[in-house]
């Protein structure tokens, strides 16, 4: 039998279409904004959790992935030898994006010797966290509970000690500015999972398992142009989504500028969600605070945004991070 295509076969076919549309749009705009309160928290919380997945007794979390084939691959990267600092030194000053700064340093009287003291974590240091530094329901990663750490005997589960063996994998830049055609991002502008899929066509890259990510919102180059400001509660980084986006990939690590979380927080009585859910779910160290403006240059000059990747925690037996200088090389 032969059909015959009318108009109102069209306007139907249209109006379908237009449903269709609308429904796919609708689902991705509740994807992108997922979670937005704490119940929907939870849940991703426990979608996303590595909790035993490489055993009841493991401290490594994500970084696991890290294979001595993986390793290979990150070396297999460097060709012109370029090395590039991710590290912004310590700002021994108090400002309003360093209100904890406490920086110290005392030389000896011989001047042969000194003493350096600064509180690493907060705004003004480059530093990792470690898998002790964030809790949810009373639990660290893989379901330790929170009273293995004590003032007296710091984590004893967890601690940066872990990464005694330093870091090497490849590492990728997300230069989400560089994506928008802008300097830097504005105060509390969010990164979603569009943005970054968009960066990487751009950029003709990829992610895969055991990668760490470094995300550019280009904090230091605003505050180089516009003076600091309080980034506690107001500072562009991912929401909350792209922490499914990340788990799907098996990203060993992440990393920005700033301290990753867009905030204000995008999940209602959740604060850094982003941090929760890396560190206390997946078991994934953050590295806070890099300073990602020499790198960004130096990829857009060589036109490549992948590179191998080292990196060396103070391995402080209980701490809940380090200070931290990691290196790109290309």
């Amino acid at each position: 039998m032969t059909r015959k295509w009318t108009t109102a076969s069209a306007v139907a076919a249209a109006a379908i279409g237009v449903i269709i549309a609308a429904c796919s749009g609708a689902d991705t705009q509740e994807d992108r904004n997922f979670p937005r309160n704490a119940e929907e928290f939870d849940a991703l919380f426990q979608e996303v959790s590595n909790a035993g997945r490489w055993g009841a007794d493991d401290e490594l979390g994500t970084a696991n992935l890290i294979t001595p084939d993986k390793v290979r691959e990150a070396a297999g990267l460097v060709q012109s030898g370029i090395t590039v600092s991710l590290a912004h030194s310590p700002m021994p000053d108090e400002a309003v994006d360093n209100p904890d700064s406490a920086f110290n340093h005392t030389m000896s009287e011989s001047l042969t010797s000194d003493t350096i003291e600064f509180t690493y974590h907060g705004y003004g240091v480059s530093h990792i966290d470690s898998l002790c530094h964030f809790a949810y329901n009373g639990l660290l990663y893989n379901n330790v509970p929170t009273s293995a750490s004590s003032a007296e005997e710091g984590c004893t589960k967890n601690d940066i000690s872990n990464l005694q063996q330093g870091i090497v994998t490849r590492g990728v830049l997300l230069d989400i500015p560089r994506l928008k055609g802008v300097p830097y991002l504005e105060p509390s502008e969010a990164i979603y999972v569009e943005d970054i899929e968009a960066w990487l066509e751009q950029a003709g890259t990829t992610v895969g398992s055991g990668d760490v990510i470094f995300i550019r919102t280009g904090r230091w180059a605003r505050r180089a142009a516009e003076g600091p400001w309080q980034l506690s509660g107001n500072s562009a980084g991912i929401h909350a989504s792209v922490v499914r986006w990340i788990r799907e990939r098996d990203v060993s690590f992440v990393g920005s500028d700033a301290a990753t979380d867009v905030q204000p927080s995008l999940v209602e009585d959740v604060n850094l969600p982003v941090h929760t859910l890396l560190i206390a779910a997946m078991g994934t160290d953050i590295f806070d605070n890099m300073d990602l403006e020499a790198l960004a240059e130096t990829a857009a000059a060589e036109n490549r945004w992948e590179f191998m990747l080292t990196a060396a925690p103070i391995p402080v037996i209980g701490g809940t991070g380090s200070p931290l200088n990691p290196i790109a090389i290309f």
